[in-house]
């Protein structure tokens, strides 16, 4: 009988990292120099990107940092999707609890979030404007995406961009359905 009241591991490093890589020879490389872990992965993105959108891509191309296709709303997307890293497209999905406080709308519906990416270090950078640029509430909307965001990123940044300038044409068909129940007639407002 053994002192040892803790089982020893059933499985071991190297088992964990040829299973991913599929080579034990290149698992002992990995576990020599991790740094070459990086391009395993980009190799593996490529692979899963290819056989999930076909033989061109849905979009043209990808460089090995994940998908650049952009989403129905007209947010570009590009997130690197690997197990237990939050996508662009999670972080898009929380960014509807970030509510617009002067509308009552979330940032997704009123069209305010052009762009998300999630960097190779699981960082977020939202490219995101405001229905003006004298709106006085971008601190406000800021604390509202730490809030909604913190535990599915590590850091995130906005990057708040004018170009091109918001306009009703924006609004999602969920958000036009939310702002006629509270009353707001969209038809009535100017185009630009």
């Amino acid at each position: 009988m053994s002192d040892n009241l803790v089982p020893g591991p059933q499985a071991t490093i190297l088992d964990a990292v040829s299973g991913v890589v599929g080579d034990e020879a290149q698992a002992q490389a990995i576990i020599a120099n991790p740094s070459l872990a990086k391009d395993v992965n980009r190799n593996a993105d490529e692979t899963r990107t290819d056989a999930a959108h076909g033989e061109g891509g849905c979009c043209g191309g990808h460089d090995g940092a994940g998908c650049r296709c952009g989403t129905d709303d007209g947010i570009t997307l590009k997130g690197v999707d690997e197990i237990g890293r939050a996508t662009a497209q999670d972080v898009m999905e929380a960014l509807h609890q970030v509510i617009d406080p002067e509308l009552g709308i979330d940032v997704i519906d009123l069209g305010l979030v052009y762009g998300i990416e999630i960097d190779e270090l699981g960082r977020a950078i939202i490219t995101m404007t405001l229905t003006t640029p004298a709106c006085p509430l971008t601190d406000l909307i800021e604390d509202e995406c730490a809030s909604t965001l913190a535990g599915l990123v590590e850091e995130f940044r906005i990057d708040w961009t004018w170009t091109p300038r918001w306009t009703v044409d924006k609004i999602t068909p969920e958000g036009r359905e939310q702002l006629a129940a509270l009353g707001f007639n969209l038809d009535a407002m100017p185009r630009y």
